[in-house]
């Protein structure tokens, strides 16, 4: 296949990851409205260890899967999905889904400061205006507009979906040298993590039966948004002849996920959220302008 053609096939699979990453903010606010972010967890954790099981075994990556790469998994996996979803379900749990969302999508700036002291990286001036134009967008939405105002409306919140963006940052830069194929990556951290997501359950609140409006949604997540997105994207972003080409797709889906949360979840859009989400994209465009950066799973 000639490159127009191999990227025209990547920008179709990274449409098609960014317009499922656009939903689940919604499918996470519908979820969690009947059940805990526990119970969200275990269940999307386990369909999607299910789907990618079943897409190694037709692959043939199975039996690798098995042999090795499982000293990586047994601290990766505990990161993510397990602390990361968890502390990025705690913070939709108790924030408007605009906001967990928007406070989540500064993961890139994070990484690019956390990449000093872990790789040894520099931070150009960019980065550092970059930081200043997407964290003042932090401010904005965290005091819903009140930006003199240091009482944010929900600090627990707040504080664990910025957690959240340092989690998944340290968990991108700590596997930097991990050599397994992502798919392999993907399902032995979920084998690492589900039995640790059963035993707290078992410690927990238990297994109980959450309705099918939230069993619905939490094989959602688990599809597409731990599951199918995670696939799209990696055949995009390897498909593709510049990784730029389809990167800056993700500055689709902030938009397309407030207008999703309107309409089924009947969250009122914030001035203040829309503020902040123009100037976190503009920190996060400026950072693109001089180096892509990964997408969010």
């Amino acid at each position: 296949m000639d490159v127009p053609s191999r990227d025209r096939q990547a920008m179709l699979f990274g449409l098609g990851a960014v317009a499922l990453w656009s939903t689940v903010a919604t499918a996470f606010k519908v979820a969690l409205g009947h059940m805990t972010p526990l119970e969200l967890m275990w269940l999307a954790s386990l369909v999607s260890w299910l789907l990618i099981g079943g897409l190694m075994l037709r692959q043939g990556l199975l039996r690798e899967a098995l042999r090795r790469g499982w000293r990586t998994a047994a601290w990766a996996g505990l990161m993510n999905p397990v602390a990361y979803y968890l502390v990025l379900f705690g913070a939709y749990d108790r924030l408007p889904g605009q906001e967990a969302m928007a406070l989540n999508y500064t993961w890139a700036l994070t990484m690019a400061f956390l990449a000093v002291p872990i790789l040894g990286q520099r931070l150009t001036r960019v980065d550092i205006l970059a930081g200043l134009v997407a964290y003042s967008g932090v401010w904005v939405i965290a005091t819903r507009g009140a930006v003199f105002d240091v009482a944010f409306a929900d600090p627990l919140g707040v504080g664990l979906a910025l957690a959240s963006t340092l989690l998944w940052a340290l968990y991108w830069l700590l596997n930097v040298r991990d050599r397994r194929p992502p798919l392999v990556a993907q399902w032995q951290n979920f084998s690492v993590g589900l039995p640790v997501l059963t035993l707290l359950m078992l410690l927990g609140p238990g297994f109980a039966w959450p309705g099918w409006a939230g069993v619905t949604a939490g094989i959602y997540v688990g599809l597409f948004e731990m599951g199918i997105a995670f696939v799209l994207w990696q055949l995009a972003v390897h498909r593709v002849s510049r990784t730029a080409r389809v990167s800056n797709l993700i500055f689709l889906s902030p938009p397309i996920s407030l207008l999703l949360l309107h309409l089924v979840v009947g969250e009122p859009i914030l001035a203040s959220t829309l503020v902040g989400l123009v100037l976190i994209l503009g920190g996060l465009g400026l950072q693109q302008w001089q180096s892509p950066v990964p997408a969010q799973s």
